[in-house]
Parts: C-alpha cells; structure tokens; sequence
C-alpha cells in the first residue's frame, strides 16, 4: 500500500485496523495488554472512551516534544536560548528540519487518527454503545482534527487536506488547498463538534463549549484573512460565540495567574476551571514514551529541579520592555520569568534543593521552605514545576506532569475584545473594555484600559500568553489581515536574538528591570562581544555601567541614549533577522516535495461537497 509521509499510519490510533491506547490517572487509565480489530473492538461506551484518549496526546506528541517551543514561542519573540530550536527564533529553519518534520506528520497525525475514528464509530459501533458516547467520540474527532488543521494553515499557510484515509492512502500525490478554504474547513469541524458534544465533561473531555472557543478564534482569524478590512457579520458571531462560553460554560478564570502552571491545577484532576482544550499527558511514573510530556528537560534548568534538566529559555528583549511599561503587571512576569531575588513560596518546598541560597525568615522571606532565585538571569518559570516533592512525586527527566494548553478562558476573553475593536483604530467600548481589563485584573495590575486598540491588544496577548507556544500563531493572524502593519512590528518594534547572559539582570528597587543585551551574529557564535571593539557590542537598557560591572558611567538624563537596533548596527558583524512575505510562513518539509509535485504548484479550491 502506497504511504504518503505525512500520514505516519503506522503510529496512528486504528489507521492500519489496530487499536493502541495510553496509560495514566483518572483519564488516561492503563495500557491494554493487547491490540484489537476496529470491527470488533467498538462494543461498549468504555471501549470507544478509551478510543478517543489518544487524541489528547499521542498524536499530539512529536510536536509537543521540541517543536512547539520553536514554532509557538520562539517565532514569537517570547523568549530566546542560541542552542534550543534558533533555527526558528532567526527564521533560518529549512524543509530539512528534523523538528519542522515532526511537527507537520504530528498534525498529519492528529488529522489521520480522527478520519479513523469518525470512520470507525459511524461503520463498527454496536447497539451497546450509547448514542451519547458516539457523539462525544465524534465531536471530539472533528474539534482535535479542526484544531490540526487550523495549526497548519497559521504555520504553512496551503496544506493538504483529506478527510478520507484510504482514499488518501490509494492517492497519495494530490494538491495543496488555499488558504481560506483550509480555514473555511477548520471552521466546518468546529461547527460540527459543536452539534455532537456536550455542555459538561466529565474526566477531562472537551464540551461544546471548547468547540465554541476554538470556533471564535477560527473565525476571528477569517474575518480579516487576506481582507483589508474584517468582515462584520462573522465578527459578530464571534462575539456571540464568546459571549456563550463567557456566561454559560462551566469554564471560569483561576483566581490566581501563578495556579495554571502548578502541578496540582494542571495535571490529571479537575481542578483548573479554565482549560477549555488542552493536550493532556499521561502519568510521568506509569505511561511510555509518546504519552507523556517530554519536554521538562528542555524547559527546565540547570538547579530549578531534582531530576536531570539542561535546557532553559531566557526573557527576550522584547518581553523585558513590555514587563518594563507595566511594573504592576509582576505577578505574570514572575510566573513566566524568574527574576534575580524573587521569593515563591510554592516551588522547593520542603526541601534544600539550593543550599547556597539563604532562605530563613531572618533575610525577610516568610518561611524557611520555598526557593530563592539567586541567579542575575531572567530563565524561563512557567512550565518549570520545580522538584518531585512539588509534583508529589509524579516528575521524572523529560517528563512532566503538567497538559499542554491549546486554549484557556483568557483567550476567548481576548479574541471578544479583538471582535469588538473589528476594524477601528481604537476603541472605548464597554463591553471590549470589561474584556480586556477582566484578564489585567485576574492578573491584579494596578492600571485598567479606558481605550484600546491593537497594540495593546498585542501586547496583552503577549504577556498573558508569553511561552505558552501560542503568540507566533496570533501574529501569522495579524500579518494575513494587517501584513504592513505587522512586518513593521517584527522589523522595527521586536529585538530578535539577542543573548542576556548571566549576570545581565538587575531587579531594581522600583521594580524596574535593568538588563545587559547582545546583539546576534546569526553565524556561529550565535552571540558576540568584544570589549576592545568601539563601540562595545554590549548596552545596557537604562544607562551606561562600566564594562562586566554594574558601575553607572552615564544616565539617560545625563544622554545616554538606548537603541538597541541602532547601537548594534554600528558594530561590524551584526546580522538582525529580518522578516519578510517568503520567511513568515515555513518551508514544507523536503521529504514531502519531493514526493509530491504539487507542493510547487498553486493551491487550489476544496471540493466540500453539498453542505
């Protein structure tokens, strides 16, 4: 049978006519012993339970791996690390990517094993099974297949779309779809997973409201798709749509921002109330490879654990700025970034795991357990959970307890108050304002919007969502609706790649952030410095300090002046990343062009058939 790459049946949940499922707690339950026939196996409301878990993780996997940090985070600017993915953070990465690949048969993954399992349940299912189940299984294959699709279209723009496997796999060399109809049937799963699925969950399972979510933000993004304008009456559905999930799902805003990237609100419970869709991992004690996040030791750092990490993602430029603007806005800047002498009370509790570090109540800290960090750096804290006592023992290396979000309550909050702004400049709407400003105050910022417009919009989205793989898919939004607009943004108000190394962090007595930087060379090495070079290819943010100490020379009101862009192109060497109409989208992977010819043709329309 011929075999796309793309498709990766092999792996896939029942494509070949077998059935594998993962282990875990509450949601993930066990592994079976054996595997089964598609036309045996869909006799009861378990048996088609368990069918749809792989959904959550499995075909999530190789992109939730390494990938994502790369093509969500780093694309966007949130943070940045010279040997984690910069192939991505430069806009230098190749179809020859290893993680590029991953990525884009991840998806195929997702969209191969929900065809299956639509297929499956509407062929193979008994009479024992309840209607219920059925729907909930297919409503849950249309909103994972939707959600594939809609990562796709923002990451690749034309991609293929197939709804059938073994037409697919008959045929396999077929073309691209365009753009907007790839969004057109994003846009068509959801509304279907709407019908199917239910207003409540139970053991973690999406609901209607999810699919209403996922809905909003599909259409948010075609009202503006390479339109000049937005169109109107989709803006409004958006805001009905938002408006139904605001006041009538289960789903609410956690009280405390820091919660979400806890252990014991994001794992395998029910106790976070603000996931509306998320990857959902299996046990890191009990689950194989392929079933639980394997991502902790990339994220975490060297010292932030008890089990081996080495990765690491450092604040950039950009962020410090922004957290810089608002000193109010700490408790999201100190959940996202550790800051050199910031307390958490909740991280290495009951344990020594930095001896160095002095935490009696004596130097001000209200009690002996917890973690100082000591370090001068801004490393990366969301995601990083701390030691196994933190996580009750459920953390091991390249295994993390924590799901991965897809999306969260604060973000239909957002895409409501994006709709209501639709095509104006600015806006002082009460109902955009109420939701915009009810995501700064769960936040507890002193300062609430009385106008907005989309820079701030951006720059909410950019706080609330920093590192959580997510921003650089809002702005490929942006750029498909305003691309002048945001390639200015990218070119002239974002500062991509440059290095802040230990000891090039000072937390201010005002809160304020003073802060080192090192403008890239994208060619090895990824930064540089040269103390004997005039000028130096170092600047500090608020003054001049003298060489590697923190000696001020010279203030901004005694005329110093920082800009960073400026001060780095007048060193020999530098090398900004600079984005443009032919970097914004990737490159296919090569293993696919080659195969298929049609990836150097125009993408043409989708056949939907009769609606």
């Amino acid at each position: 049978m011929k075999k796309l790459n793309i498709l990766l049946f092999a792996g896939s949940l029942i494509a070949m006519g077998t059935l594998t499922t993962s282990c875990g707690k509450d949601f993930l339950d066990k592994t079976p012993q054996h595997s089964y026939t598609a036309d045996t196996y869909y006799s009861s409301d378990a048996a088609v339970m368990k069918a749809i878990e792989p959904l959550y993780n499995y075909a999530w996997f190789n992109y939730n791996y390494r990938a994502m940090v790369g093509m969500g985070s780093a694309r966007a600017n949130d943070g940045w690390n010279p040997y984690l993915n910069p192939q991505f953070a430069t806009f230098q990465v190749t179809g020859l990517d290893g993680d590029l690949a991953n990525a884009w048969k991840s998806f195929y993954l997702v969209v191969s094993m929900s065809n299956q399992l639509i297929s499956d349940v509407n062929t193979y299912c008994t009479d024992a099974v309840s209607e219920d189940v059925k729907n909930l299984a297919l409503g849950e294959a249309y909103l994972m297949r939707g959600t594939a699709y809609f990562y796709l279209v923002r990451a690749w723009g034309d991609v293929i779309v197939y709804e059938n496997n073994l037409e697919m796999t008959n045929t396999p060399v077929v073309p691209l779809t365009k753009e907007e109809d790839v969004l057109k049937f994003v846009i068509r799963d959801y509304r279907r997973a709407i019908e199917l699925l239910p207003t409540a969950s139970t053991s973690n399972h999406a609901t209607k409201y999810s699919a209403e979510g996922m809905l909003a933000k599909a259409l948010l993004a075609y009202s503006g798709w390479n339109k000049t304008t937005r169109d109107e009456s989709v803006l409004e559905e958006v805001i009905a749509l938002c408006d139904d999930v605001i006041k009538n799902s289960p789903y609410k805003l956690m009280d405390n921002y820091a919660d979400l990237f806890k252990y014991e609100y994001n794992n395998f419970t029910m106790q976070n109330s603000e996931t509306l869709l998320a990857m959902r991992w299996a046990d890191p004690l009990t689950a194989t490879w392929g079933t639980y996040n394997a991502n902790y030791s990339d994220l975490a750092w060297s010292g932030a654990s008890d089990v081996n990490v080495w990765g690491g993602i450092y604040a950039s430029v950009d962020m410090l700025d922004l957290y810089n603007e608002d000193i109010s806005d700490s408790i999201r800047f100190q959940t996202t970034f550790c800051l050199p002498g910031i307390y958490y009370d909740y991280w290495d509790t009951g344990n020594d795991l930095v001896a160095a570090v002095d935490k009696t109540p004596a130097k001000g800290y209200p009690q002996a357990s917890g973690y100082v960090y000591s370090k001068k750096f801004c490393q990366l804290k969301k995601w990083v959970v701390g030691t196994k006592t933190d996580c009750q023992g459920h953390l091991a290396q390249m295994a993390s307890p924590l799901n991965t979000y897809i999306m969260r309550l604060a973000d239909v909050y957002l895409i409501k108050a994006e709709a209501i702004l639709g095509n104006d400049e600015v806006t002082s709407d009460p109902d955009g304002l109420d939701a915009i400003n009810e995501v700064r105050k769960r936040a507890k910022v002193d300062v609430m919007y009385d106008s907005y417009g989309l820079e701030e919009l951006i720059k909410e989205r950019r706080k609330e969502f920093c590192m959580e793989f997510s921003n650089w898919y809002d702005m490929v939004t942006w750029y498909r609706w305003k691309p002048q607009y945001m390639l200015n943004y990218f070119n002239n108000k974002q500062h991509r790649a440059f290095m802040i190394n230990q000891g090039d962090v000072l937390y201010n007595a005002d809160r304020t952030i003073s802060y080192r930087t090192f403008p890239n060379r994208q060619s090895s090495p990824w930064y540089f410095y040269d103390d004997t070079r005039s000028p130096r290819g170092c600047y500090w943010n608020d003054c001049m300090r003298d060489g590697d100490t923190e000696t001020v020379i010279q203030t901004k009101d005694e005329g110093y002046v920082y800009d960073v862009d400026a001060l780095s192109r007048a060193c020999d060497g530098y090398d900004p990343v600079t984005l443009n109409e032919t970097n914004i989208f990737m490159p296919y992977p090569e293993a696919d062009v080659i195969r298929n010819p049609y990836f150097k043709e125009p993408a043409q329309s989708y056949d939907f058939g009769e609606e």
